[in-house]
């Protein structure tokens, strides 16, 4: 499939700090792609240099095989984190001045504004004064003005992390429903959205690129088998799962690739083992609770999921 948008060396300096440093990567012409990365990675300086708000330090981007700079910004739609109205505008007016702004005529704005505001969902609001709009809504608008001049590409920061939990659902749904329409580029930190969402993504760290690629092979390269053990809260088990992950902890240091374990996390009374062999594992781990008499509550075999990925790649 062809690349919609290479990205080649991207940099943003701000005196001394390297807010972006040196990026590649590229987007492929339909998919939906997450750039993951903690706060403070450098997510929202990429997608503004992206969107032609902030000039980059070097680098530069190729779009639909152009690299003329300033060429390609007719073609995104942008929607900020936190995106500003007027609130004493309608929603239907909003829309048509959006469309006004991209350089539509007056009659295809408001053609587009009425389709748009019946596809996002809040056409029983379109005459109502923005300032009225809930949070969610507000984002629902804000996806109609970027998508006013059907955009080759949509960019999104942090699209649903300020909505509460009925809103950000809505807003996710919608999103399913656009990626099959366009391509789509949004920041997040929450890994579960991405894992719905998206085709491929993109954790940076620290301004740089820490890993990207499809999630499916992403997932399948690095997942790892998960035994995940579970004990009734008395005195006596608590002292021996402490003492067992203790007990483990100098394999896991000194010979992970060895080691019937490669990671062990335990909090709250739920230990949760990364293992290099999962039958082995499973069958020690059980050997040793019948020997000493422990309480199970639970005891689940499974994979890593893409959070524990993120979390071993930015912490690394």
């Amino acid at each position: 499939m062809s690349a919609l948008l290479q990205v080649k060396g991207l940099t943003k300096t701000f005196g001394t700090v390297d807010a972006v440093a040196g990026i590649d990567f590229s987007i492929a012409t339909g998919h939906c792609v997450a750039l993951l990365g903690p706060n403070g990675a450098g997510k929202t300086t990429t997608i503004k240099m992206i969107t032609g708000l902030l000039k980059q330090t070097a680098g530069h981007m190729d779009f639909m095989g152009s690299a003329q700079a300033g060429n390609h910004r007719e073609l995104i739609g942008y929607l900020p984190q936190s995106p500003s109205f007027y609130n004493w505008m309608t929603g239907m007016e909003y829309v048509i001045y959006a469309g006004r702004l991209c350089g539509l005529s007056a009659a295809e704005s408001k053609k587009r504004a009425k389709e748009l505001l019946e596809r996002v969902g809040i056409s029983s609001a379109a005459k109502r004064r923005i300032g009225s709009y809930s949070g969610g809504m507000k984002q629902r608008l804000g996806l109609a003005q970027a998508l006013v001049h059907q955009p080759k590409l949509l960019v999104m920061d942090e699209p649903v992390s300020a909505l509460d939990p009925i809103g950000r659902r809505e807003v996710l749904e919608l999103l399913r429903e656009l990626k099959r329409e366009t391509t789509v580029l949004f920041s997040t930190h929450v890994l579960h959205d991405a894992e719905e969402l998206c085709d491929d993504v993109i954790i940076i760290r620290n301004g740089k690129v820490a890993l990207q690629g499809a999630i499916e092979k992403i997932r399948n390269e690095h997942r790892k088998p998960i035994i995940e053990l579970q004990i009734e809260r008395d005195a006596n088990s608590e002292r021996w799962l402490s003492s067992y992950v203790e007990r483990i902890q100098p394999a896991l240091t000194n010979s992970s690739k060895t080691s019937l374990f490669q990671d062990v996390q335990l909090l709250n009374g739920i230990a949760r083992f990364t293992v290099n062999e999962v039958d082995a594992a499973r069958r020690s781990l059980l050997e040793e609770l019948t020997r000493e008499q422990i309480k199970v509550s639970k005891l689940e075999i499974g994979h890593s999921s893409l959070e524990d990925l993120f979390m071993r790649v930015v912490t690394a």
